[in-house]
């Protein structure tokens, strides 16, 4: 099995498209990343720097209505809190639309699927109030900068993003011996969300050789990690436990927890050979199979260690894998990925993506998305999107793949390509007898179109 310029564009990328070609060897995959983020300036997505801005402004809306003196000051800064927060839904959608311009349009599309793999590594979602809508801005500050960094970078630049410290309720805890806490009269105390997912789902992994005691001993050393509107993140000493904390066997910190014993707790646990499995067979599942051959994970883990958590370098492994290219049992595309990739083979103007309205984005993107088992910004859970494919080939999500691929493109572009032209833009020579029959005998060209992009062969990776 050797590389195919097709099957890498659809697997380790966004699918065809009729007016860029697709990469010539893994070697053209992994320089791309190198490559400047052109596509980001040309859709944008507010980083959580200016999001910030939001933030404080909510503060001070609810700082007048607190002290407001009379029902009509109190009014005027309840209403300017609502249009805060309308307005700020309102861009969210709209950076949705972003998101699926870049997938759209980018020339290195392998970064728009690293960026959505590790969001969903690292889920983090606001709870309440405008930080409800900072998902986009939190992947696009924290995340998508550190794709093809080292591991250890993108996991201090997530765990300590005021998005998750704010998701997993870690900004207000308190050691159980810090000042602010005897002070409390019981009132604070020590969470364990953050050390827990941290060591579960975004390093050793729920099977590793650890125990509730380390855990714990990390939430403690955690204990002060907050944020501010005015700054971001910050650490309070106020909150901070003192004495050493031991986490799987080694011991940080001999006063109360500094930001250097954190960052040099995250760095051990990224270099963990543990991490090291738990990554690499997780980008495999995502990326190739449910069902990855050991052999893959295996040189993907032995190179993760070899390099100390170089993405890039195991990215390069798995790229250059013969089972990389094996069409056997592919995987079915996330709704997030088949969407994207049926806008790339549409070739959807961005000047008519970037004309949406908020609303029409609801309607035409987001609540087909979530009958397709995705709610984009409100996630289930710290544990991200399911990579299980039964997942995605429900009954109900496959009948709103279908109603969106035959009702959306329309409308998007009410001059579609034929069908018989278009079965061999969108899927190449993955275009199956039956898919150009039925491409060929659509009475119309919204019908013929959707019929293609809701036609096994495009649903899957």
């Amino acid at each position: 099995m050797t590389f195919q310029p097709e099957l890498a564009a659809i697997r380790f990328g966004c699918g065809l498209s009729p007016v860029i070609a697709p990469p010539s060897s893994p070697q053209v995959i992994l320089r791309s990343l190198d490559l400047p983020d052109d596509i980001a300036t040309r859709f944008p997505v507010e980083p959580f720097e200016l999001y910030l801005k939001r933030l404080q402004y909510q503060n001070r809306l609810r700082e007048l209505q607190r002290k407001a003196k009379s029902d009509a000051d109190r009014k005027e800064a309840r209403e300017a809190l609502q249009k805060l927060r309308r307005t700020t839904r309102d861009e969210s959608t709209l950076w949705f639309v972003s998101t699926l311009g870049r997938r759209a349009w980018t020339q290195v599309p392998f970064r728009e699927r690293l960026t959505q793999f590790w969001a969903d590594h690292f889920t983090a979602t606001g709870k309440g109030g405008v930080m409800m809508t900072a998902m986009a801005s939190y992947i696009e500050s924290a995340i998508r900068p550190n794709v093809s960094g080292r591991f250890e970078n993108l996991l201090a630049a997530a765990v300590s993003h005021p998005v998750m410290l704010h998701y997993l309720d870690q900004d207000n805890s308190a050691g159980p011996n810090s000042a602010r806490a005897k002070k409390s009269n019981g009132k604070v105390g020590l969470n364990e969300n953050l050390a827990r997912e941290v060591i579960e789902l975004h390093t050793l992994g729920v099977s590793a050789n650890y125990s509730q005691t380390d855990v714990r001993e990390l939430a403690r050393l955690f204990a002060g990690m907050s944020f501010e509107p005015a700054r971001g993140f910050v650490f309070r000493e106020n909150l901070a436990e003192p004495g050493t904390k031991t986490v799987l066997g080694k011991t940080y910190g001999k006063g109360p927890a500094e930001t250097g014993d954190i960052s040099a707790v995250l760095r051990d646990l990224a270099r963990h050979p543990s991490t090291a499995r738990h990554l690499s067979t997780k980008l495999a599942r995502h990326f190739i199979s449910d069902t990855p051959d050991p052999g893959l994970v295996a040189d993907m883990t032995d190179r993760y260690l070899e390099t100390k958590g170089d993405l890039a370098a195991v990215y390069e492994v798995m790229l250059t894998h013969p089972t990389a290219w094996s069409e056997e049992a592919p995987n079915v595309k996330q709704p997030l990925d088949w969407m994207g990739s049926a806008l790339r083979a549409l070739a959807v103007p961005p000047a008519q993506l970037k004309a949406i309205k908020p609303g029409k984005v609801r309607q035409m993107f987001l609540q087909p998305l979530a009958l397709m088992g995705h709610n984009w910004g409100r996630p289930d859970g710290p544990n991200g999107l399911p990579e299980d494919d039964s997942a995605w080939v429900s009954p109900q999500g496959l009948a709103a793949r279908l109603q969106w691929a035959v009702s959306v493109p329309t409308l998007l572009m009410p001059d579609l390509p034929d069908p018989r032209d278009f079965v061999t833009t969108a899927l190449g020579s993955r275009a199956t007898d039956n898919t150009r029959f039925a491409a060929k005998a659509a009475e119309t060209r919204w019908e013929g179109v959707g019929l293609v992009l809701a036609s096994p062969a495009f649903q899957c990776l």
